[in-house]
């Protein structure tokens, strides 16, 4: 039998793409439920490259793989939305770091909430040992790469 080009191979990175999506579109449903509307917009994904005690703006861009003008944009978001501000670089005149603000602190708070609420569904659906079991394989693949 000849394989359609058109039909997907079967394949673990799939399930790992499926399982990955799957916990991000529950992530970002429950932040903006609660109340964090913005977090559905590309800007949000700042926030996981942001140390939490601020990074250079250079740094994210970096980090995330986008353009400078395209860091500036998502700042200037969240900026605007009083959840992160720019301070000088007090070694280099040019460079902006981008810190959180108090709201800012909230919203990570809120993340971390979250992301114990599902990790606690997902080890309640799986069961303590095969939860367990895929985060050592998740971290040993991770290690690997």
């Amino acid at each position: 039998m000849v394989k359609r080009l058109d039909e997907p191979i079967d394949h673990v990175g799939w399930d790992l793409w499926q399982a990955a999506a799957a916990w991000q579109r529950r992530f970002q449903a429950d932040m903006v439920a609660t109340g964090h509307s913005w977090f559905a917009e590309a800007r949000a994904g700042v926030l996981a490259h942001l140390d939490r005690t601020g990074t250079r703006q250079s740094d994210l861009a970096a980090r995330m793989g986008i353009s400078k003008q395209a860091i500036q944009q998502f700042i200037d978001g969240l900026v605007a939305d009083g959840i992160v501000e720019r301070r000088a670089d007090p070694t280099d005149a040019r460079a902006r770091w981008v810190v959180l603000t108090a709201r800012g602190r909230k919203v990570h708070a809120d993340a971390d909430r979250i992301k114990r609420a599902i990790e606690a569904e997902w080890r309640k659906r799986l069961g303590k040992s095969a939860f367990a079991a895929l985060r050592r394989a998740l971290q040993d693949v991770g290690r690997a790469q």
